[in-house]
């Protein structure tokens, strides 16, 4: 007796699909274990070595600038499905983590948001996990830098319409002991994703800025109450320091001035010097990276 073939008998193409895909999925999982594996090991690696160089030298293990350039280059050489954003992301959590194995490392805030958009702020920068001081005052926390408390302290950025609150920058004209600069400039990174932190800061330590080759110097100056912007921008454009913004805080006998200059400009450059209509030495109160 004959048999024939039972069409009803065929299997379900949608089982030999899945069927047929699960051992490429496999080795799929397989190649990112491995990878996840690698990258693991070069944590490891990148950690130890950050260590060395914590032995090697003292002071604030913080080098903006050189985290500036780091983040450049990665941005420059980059490419592939992965948002850029996200490899920013990656790197500011790992130059976290590892600044702090050079030493104990802490962040100030000055948080007047009911939002706390300052320490949001801080928080996407210096990683999630790092020690946080929040202080109600710019005051405060300068003090909790120059204290030793905190390595750095995240502030507001100085504006003429916020007072006091704004010009917390004229605290360091007088080059207290220790000294502190101002080191950064928040956010690094731009567009800002929806939901992302808003405010807008400057970052101060008692570590002198370090250059990143693309960089914005802050001078303070002191002069007459009456002084006048217009010249001021003219006086620096002739010196070859064509200033951004100008922003003065006015009180009784001085017009304290900020100015924003392109360029990594240090205290003994000789324009400086040649700066007319100031009562005292322009103070350079520091440097931070041109954000991306």
């Amino acid at each position: 007796m004959s048999t024939t073939s039972d069409p009803t008998a065929r299997s379900d193409p949608g089982m030999s699909e899945t069927s047929q895909s699960e051992p490429g999925l496999a080795a799929l999982r397989a190649e990112l274990d491995r990878l996840d594996d690698s990258i693991h090991g070069l944590l490891l690696e990148r950690a130890a070595i950050v260590a060395r160089v914590g032995h090697a030298k003292a002071g604030v293990a913080l080098r903006p600038g050189r985290e500036a350039v780091i983040l450049r280059r990665l941005i420059r050489q980059h490419a592939g499905a992965l948002p850029k954003v996200a490899l920013v992301r990656i790197w500011r959590e790992l130059f976290a983590a590892t600044t702090s194995l050079q030493g104990p490392f802490a962040v100030s805030v000055c948080e007047t948001d009911p939002e706390r958009s300052m320490t949001a702020c801080a928080r996407e920068h210096f990683g999630a996990s790092t020690p946080l001081h929040a202080f109600q005052t710019p005051a405060q926390a300068i003090g909790d830098v120059s204290a030793g408390n905190a390595a750095i302290a995240v502030l507001p950025m100085p504006s003429e319409s916020a007072g006091q609150l704004g010009s917390w920058w004229t605290a360091l004209l007088p080059r207290n002991h220790p000294r502190i600069h101002i080191v950064a400039r928040l956010p690094f990174w731009s567009p800002r994703a929806e939901g992302a932190p808003s405010a807008e800061a400057l970052v101060i330590s008692a570590a002198a800025p370090d250059p990143s080759g693309d960089d914005r110097t802050l001078v303070g100056l002191e002069m007459p109450e009456d002084a006048s912007r217009a010249r001021l921008y003219s006086a620096l454009s002739a010196l070859g320091l064509p200033p951004r913004q100008i922003l003065q805080h006015r009180q009784p006998g001085a017009a304290y001035t900020l100015v924003d200059i392109d360029g990594f400009v240090t205290e003994n450059d000789p324009r400086l010097a040649d700066l007319p209509g100031v009562l005292r030495p322009p103070v350079v109160l520091g440097a931070y990276a041109t954000p991306l």
